[in-house]
């Protein structure tokens, strides 16, 4: 277990306003100014996926993290401003970095298509950690790729560090990014050690950081915390509530007004809303059209958890429920799921329909898309 020490040193200008100062609070004037931090952080050779320094402003985090981890430190660059966010990570299939935004959360493909200027607080803080998250999953590939490494002992996976951590991101966005980020390194979609600096305590169990290093007393707690549960609340409800997620699906904003739509609540906030049509000369069955989560509360599983629901209370029903999607994240995820089963896969989508009374269908022509069919609860 190293042991990391830091000393701070600024001098003091002496001015008349200075004087005045130290007159007024009884402030000792010194020709330098010192401070000395000293803590014990875990070893590179320990287990651990992710890790936790916070404290409040000035007890010396930050210039612990730069000791510690002085080449890990992620420093952040400027965007393009003429740039799509998608553009900017330079050497990056589509693939790895649609995968990249997916595990911290950020899973709307009509806000991967703008600049980084215009996007939402959130929304820019988790492209921030996408860019960060990207540095150590090149490192770890670098590695892989290097015929030297085959004969060399493995090497922990490559250290990123984020300081101010959610800083600029009201508390639900930095509970939710924190989660999504967590799960995203544990399940090894994102290959590297992830640790928070942040003066915010509220994101440790969301983290469910190994080890936490409380710089307000300088102790190193070893443990790996437990997320609060996320209980969540479906029900039906009026096609007017579409009106709050149609500009974040990533094909229209029409929905037909013979949709069944339902309502997903987290502490009486909506979260994700789903809909599901009768399916054309198919009696008895039922598909799912819109499927949008807030951008907030992306990565941690709230739009599976809806879908789910919604497929049960059809099923309850007799309804046989079937969904189709070209979006990467619900693809991976259904495949993984005992609860679908693909029952096809189209490379190229499915044909436009001639019919004139579907002239205004949407269909999935010219996308690679794949269909699943609800089990079972």
């Amino acid at each position: 277990m190293p042991s990391v020490q830091v000393k701070l040193t600024c001098p003091v200008y002496d001015s008349f306003r200075v004087q005045q100062i130290a007159g007024m609070f009884d402030v000792p004037l010194k020709e330098k100014m010192s401070e000395t931090f000293e803590v014990d952080l875990p070893g590179d050779d320990e287990p651990w996926q992710v890790g936790l320094i916070v404290g409040p402003s000035g007890s010396g985090k930050s210039s612990i993290a730069r000791e510690a981890f002085a080449t890990e430190l992620y420093q952040a660059t400027d965007w393009p401003d003429e740039k799509a966010v998608i553009d900017c990570f330079d050497d990056l299939s589509v693939r790895q970095v649609t995968e990249l935004f997916t595990a911290v959360g950020f899973s709307s493909p009509p806000s991967w298509v703008k600049p980084y200027r215009v996007l939402s607080n959130g929304e820019q803080f988790r492209c921030d950690l996408a860019r960060a998250l990207s540095k150590g999953d090149r490192g770890l590939r670098n590695s892989e790729s290097d015929p030297s490494s085959a004969t060399s002992p493995p090497s922990p996976r490559p250290t990123v560090v984020f300081d101010e951590f959610t800083s600029v991101v009201d508390r639900n966005v930095a509970k939710v990014c924190s989660a999504a980020i967590a799960g995203a390194i544990r399940k090894g979609r994102v290959a590297c050690r992830f640790v928070a600096v942040t003066c915010h305590y509220d994101v440790a169990e969301w983290l469910e950081a190994d080890w936490v290093l409380d710089m307000a007393t300088g102790t190193l707690t070893r443990r790996r915390l437990r997320r609060p549960p996320i209980k969540l609340e479906v029900y039906r409800t009026k096609l007017e509530a579409w009106q709050l997620f149609a500009r974040h699906h990533y094909l229209t904003a029409s929905l037909a007004p013979q949709a069944e739509c339902y309502l997903t609540t987290w502490n009486g906030e909506p979260v994700a809303f789903c809909a599901t049509m009768p399916v054309f000369l198919r009696r008895g069955r039922r598909r799912f059209t819109r499927v949008v989560t807030l951008p907030d509360y992306q990565g941690i599983g709230i739009g599976m958890k809806s879908l789910a629901a919604v497929a049960s209370i059809h099923r309850e029903r007799g309804h046989r429920v079937s969904l189709t999607s070209s979006h990467p994240s619900l693809i991976h995820h259904c495949r993984r799921s005992p609860l679908w089963k693909a029952t096809s896969v189209k490379k190229t989508g499915q044909a436009r329909s001639t019919s004139k009374a579907f002239r205004k269908y949407r269909s999935s022509a010219g996308r690679a898309v794949v269909s699943f069919e609800f089990i079972s609860r």
